[in-house]
């Protein structure tokens, strides 16, 4: 039943989205293990911005009321209310119809490149990357999808790499380390590749005027 797989997806994500976090503050389930410490701290997300509307200590307005509690209170349930559906929304109307494009392109690699590495999406911006893991766990790819390729809003061909899985800045594969910080004719005088417009200084992402360029960074 499709309708209700799609129902038990919405549900997963909005909770690992959203929920999860906030259950985990809730609770007092700690971000990282004990004895590790952390990098930065996050002020910026749901429970934070509510627990800010509770009222300072020495918080009184021109005529020395304290403020009042039930406006406070409607104000967190705005945000709460705006966060999720907005995350639900998102899901609904954007990941899920992302998922039957990534799992054709994933299918179809073979038609893109030979070695089964490079994926083609039909349709720039769409949110591939979690999709990679789950079709090539369901599909049982191997070897493992190193780039991706899609256009950007203004008609450029990227190159992405694929992180490992549970990594945000750890790529399968990055764009050659001689590449990486040069744009346009000294990419391209370094690449041997037309159209070579830019590559990250991290080697993560590239850009080419034409499908056919960013194929051959993906490649490379």
């Amino acid at each position: 039943d499709s309708h209700r797989g799609n129902l038990d997806l919405v549900y997963n994500k909005v909770y690992n989205t959203l929920l999860e976090a906030l259950d985990a503050i809730d609770t007092g389930v700690e971000m990282v293990p004990k004895g590790v410490e952390m990098l930065y701290k996050d002020a910026t997300g749901l429970s934070s911005r509510v627990s800010r509307l509770n009222p300072r200590w020495n918080e009184v307005d021109s005529n020395g009321n304290s403020p009042n509690m039930d406006e406070r209170f409607e104000a967190a349930s705005k945000i709460c209310g705006e966060d999720f559906m907005s995350v639900l929304t998102k899901i609904v109307e954007s990941d899920l119809p992302a998922r039957e494009y990534v799992e054709k392109a994933i299918l179809e690699r073979a038609e893109t490149d030979a070695s089964g590495e490079i994926v083609k999406l039909s349709s720039g911006g769409l949110p591939w990357t979690n999709y990679v893991y789950e079709f090539e766990k369901k599909h049982s790819v191997n070897p493992l999808i190193k780039f991706v390729l899609y256009t950007d809003q203004a008609g450029m061909w990227r190159v992405q790499a694929v992180t490992v899985e549970g990594k945000a800045f750890e790529n399968r594969l990055g764009l050659p380390e001689e590449w990486r910080g040069v744009r346009d004719a000294d990419l391209e005088a370094v690449t041997k590749i037309p159209g070579s417009r830019f590559v990250h200084a991290a080697g993560f992402i590239g850009g080419n005027d034409t499908y056919e360029g960013a194929l051959e960074m993906a490649r490379a």
